[in-house]
């Protein structure tokens, strides 16, 4: 059994250990580091998972604000979701599909701005619907594979996927 708690009330030390054990830590080199560079991650959309068998930490998602910067200056807010990391131990138990059923179902309710994440294609459109047919003229800021740049609408009637741009962070507005 899972059991979800916001990531917020996680410390930093904890998250960057499972980050660490779960991808090692030359992730922070990967593209998706450089797409989210200087954002704080959404703290309404950012799951721990936990063991009820002993009460540790053993998953979490994180989602980030980021923006796809188009041609003509016009910033498209999206949400980046990932990374999703499961302990080794608990891999393939199937708490990362219930993290991201958990974001598929609150990004529904919180969100109009389309979800994008870099992954593995069959997988994240079987379950989630995220495809890589909207995404063939973004850029981002580093290497990645072109059918690996997944979206989504967060719901239906949401805002549209926009259709060309750089990834990157999402400037923050004063109000």
């Amino acid at each position: 059994m899972i059991r979800f708690e916001p990531l917020a009330a996680q410390g930093a030390d904890a998250i960057d250990a499972l980050l660490d054990t779960a991808f090692g830590p030359e992730r922070r080199g990967r593209t998706a580091y450089a797409i989210r560079r200087g954002m704080a991650w959404m703290t309404d959309l950012s799951f721990a998972s936990f063991s009820t068998e002993n009460g540790a930490m053993t998953g979490l998602l994180q989602s980030w604000p980021i923006a796809l910067h188009g041609p003509d200056g016009v910033q498209t807010p999206l949400v980046m979701v990932g990374p999703v990391a499961v302990l080794p131990g608990q891999q393939g138990s199937g708490e990362g599909r219930a993290l991201m059923d958990r974001l598929v179902e609150e990004a529904a309710r919180v969100t109009d701005e389309p979800l994008m994440m870099i992954g593995d294609p069959g997988y994240y459109q079987r379950f989630w619907g995220f495809t890589a047919e909207g995404t063939g003229q973004w850029q981002a800021p580093g290497p990645f594979e072109a059918h690996r740049l997944l979206a989504r609408l967060s719901r239906p009637g949401g805002h549209p996927l926009p259709h060309a741009g750089m990834l990157g962070p999402r400037p923050v507005v004063s109000a």
